[in-house]
């Protein structure tokens, strides 16, 4: 394992995260993007399954890769391929899968699921998304964010959109990154009120704060990162009619950039709807970092994998 002073059994969500363990981890992550060689052998004879339930780019691609460029061996699973698939228990298949494996990391819908696997089996569970959270991709916002200003604490992130899975992981990320995060939606589309209560509560250990908007200017105004997400998720596809009429005016475009800070940043977890959450002259302009953002899937999960599993080089 590395040497962390928190060690992690699973990551399901941020909150099993400290501030001081988000810190070391992604402190790991910058290591790894700078000399990856060093860590070529850390996932030696590991075996790490990576079972998707739901479509993926991102996250299938940069576990993949990461387990390899770690020195492990990745065995993508499909869960329609699976006896899951027909009906055999969450219980039953991690008991058989913590005797193959080392960890899996699963891509999925509910959250429930994730919850399951790491009660019952023995090895880790990383969670690559579920409709309530999405760790892995906010360990990759961090680590851009402070690559970008040095710091994380102290700056202001506006997500602007649903009150989703990414709104979510934002809040606690946000909040034990001592960050002011702002969520804008609308108020039917706003965050669960048991994760921003628990955000809030981070927040005040680590001088971060919570607030939450409904008007997209408000929210903007003297932003440091302005963060978006497509209003229709995958499994959502028809509400799409009634998500594109409800967020109407909450489209991330220049006006709006104008009046967040001369340095903002914009911040998309990708896939992007250009001409619906976001403008092509936002997402494809000078403020955009939403590739290196992408690219940073991959070094901060390498960073996880060496956390829940590696070894030290």
């Amino acid at each position: 394992m590395t040497n962390t002073k928190q060690q992690l059994q699973h990551l399901l969500t941020l909150e099993e995260l400290t501030a001081e363990g988000l810190t070391e981890l992604l402190e790991l992550a910058k290591a790894v993007k700078q000399t990856p060689a060093t860590y070529k052998e850390a996932l030696s004879g590991k075996k790490v399954a990576l079972l998707f339930e739901k479509a993926s780019t991102r996250t299938r691609i940069s576990f993949e890769v990461g387990v390899i460029e770690l020195g492990g061996h990745p065995i993508v699973l499909n869960g329609s391929d699976m006896q899951i698939g027909r009906g055999e228990s969450l219980s039953d298949t991690i008991q058989v899968m913590s005797r193959y494996v080392d960890a899996l990391m699963i891509r999925t819908f509910s959250h429930e699921t994730v919850k399951t696997l790491a009660e019952h089996g023995t090895i880790p569970i990383i969670n690559g998304l579920t409709d309530l959270h999405h760790p892995c991709q906010v360990l990759a916002d961090l680590l851009t964010i402070e690559e970008h200003f040095g710091k994380r604490a102290g700056k202001v992130l506006t997500y602007i959109g649903d009150g989703n899975n990414m709104a979510h992981s934002l809040l606690i990320g946000g909040a034990l990154s001592g960050m002011t995060v702002r969520i804008c939606s609308p108020a039917a589309y706003a965050p669960d009120a048991t994760i921003v209560a628990e955000a809030n509560r981070l927040a005040q250990a680590t001088g971060g704060k919570i607030e939450q908007y409904t008007d997209p200017v408000q929210a903007a105004t003297g932003a440091d990162i302005i963060y978006s997400d497509v209003f229709a998720s995958m499994g959502q596809e028809e509400e799409t009619a009634q998500r594109l009429a409800a967020f109407s005016g909450y489209q991330v475009n220049q006006p709006l950039l104008d009046v967040a800070a001369a340095d903002v940043i914009f911040l998309h977890c990708l896939p992007a709807h250009r001409g619906e959450e976001v403008t092509a002259e936002v997402i494809d302009g000078p403020h955009s970092v939403v590739f290196d953002q992408a690219e940073n899937r991959l070094h901060a999960q390498k960073a996880l994998m060496l956390e829940l599993i590696g070894t030290t080089p």
